[in-house]
């Protein structure tokens, strides 16, 4: 009888923490770089959930490293009580297969509270490259067979992960070059140094604008609208049948976080996807907002499964594990 009551009590202060929830700022985590792509998906997030969670701040902390590993694991063992969330990108799905020791389990140390956003990536290349379109681009690629240079953020990395599947789809090798970061990676091919990158539409569309850089094509299998994207080919168009690639971004909580905790986070993200002003800036770019069952739960759970059994054979036969 005792241990019932006891249960009970533990129950009703469960029910009414999580109904005065949020008390105090949020701790929105970030498994990169300040500044990168996923940051600022982060910050416009932040943004716009803050009304939906009565006005409460949400503080943004950068846990770079290890391909996003490192501060994964930091929510994975955080306190499961709603004050540490994290948005992560498309290394929840990639981690499993490039980390062969990975200290959390990616299906089960975390509560899915839906997705937010696809952001399309862009094949693209250093200004001096004698190809102006996709197809003299492939032309220079075969003509150039074992001197082409590739830049990646990193191993496991979104740019890393494209280039992948895309030498693989054109049955061309090339020399990739992993950098600290998609900013050194940037730079290096704006100076010219390397010849290529395959990166998100968050971190090139500034630069194809200012023409700092060429475009020749984008990983969707639809076009983009985005004006200085809209005249892009994708990449099945162009001949990579099948080929589709976007870098989504997902919300989670640590596992154990209660259930009503969760549904409170669920119903302000779903309110901050429709909030007018993070939509413009998603838009600006090029990321689409999550409109379909995936912002719910279970649906974004499996999805994210889904790309864990489409991504594990692409990074077995390249043999590149990030640990």
């Amino acid at each position: 009888m005792k241990r019932f009551a006891l249960s009970l009590i533990a129950v009703t202060l469960a029910g009414t923490a999580a109904a005065e929830y949020p008390e105090k700022p949020i701790t929105l985590v970030v498994p990169f770089a300040a500044g990168g792509p996923t940051d600022k998906v982060a910050r416009d997030l932040a943004e716009a959930l803050r009304k939906p969670l009565g006005g409460q701040a949400i503080v943004i902390e950068n846990v770079g490293g290890a391909g996003g590993t490192l501060g994964a694991t930091k929510v994975a063992k955080a306190a499961p009580d709603g004050y540490t969330l994290l948005l992560h990108h498309i290394g929840m799905a990639t981690s499993p297969a490039l980390y062969r020791n990975l200290p959390y389990k990616t299906l089960d140390d975390f509560e899915y509270l839906g997705l937010v956003n696809e952001v399309p990536m862009t094949v693209i290349g250093r200004t001096s490259l004698p190809a102006n379109n996709y197809a003299e681009l492939v032309k220079w690629l075969e003509a150039n067979k074992g001197k082409i240079n590739l830049a990646n953020a990193g191993l496991g990395a979104a740019s890393h992960l494209c280039g992948l599947l895309f030498q693989q789809s054109l049955k061309i090798d090339m020399t990739t070059v992993p950098y600290k970061g998609t900013a050194p990676a940037m730079t290096d091919l704006l100076g010219g140094q390397v010849d290529l990158m395959c990166d998100q539409t968050t971190n090139t569309t500034g630069q194809i604008e200012t023409g700092k850089v060429k475009a020749f094509a984008v990983t969707t299998t639809k076009r983009l609208t985005t004006p200085s994207l809209a005249k892009l080919p994708t990449l099945d168009e162009a001949g990579l049948k099948g080929f589709n690639v976007s870098i989504w971004h997902g919300l989670y909580a640590p596992k154990g976080t209660p259930k009503a905790v969760l549904d409170k986070v669920n119903a302000a993200l779903k309110t901050a996807l429709k909030d007018a002003d993070f939509d413009k800036r998603e838009e600006a770019l090029g990321a689409v907002i999550v409109t379909d069952a995936r912002v719910n739960p279970a649906e974004h759970k499996k999805f994210v499964e889904a790309e864990i059994n489409k991504w594990g054979p692409v990074i077995k036969a390249a043999g590149q594990y990030a640990d």
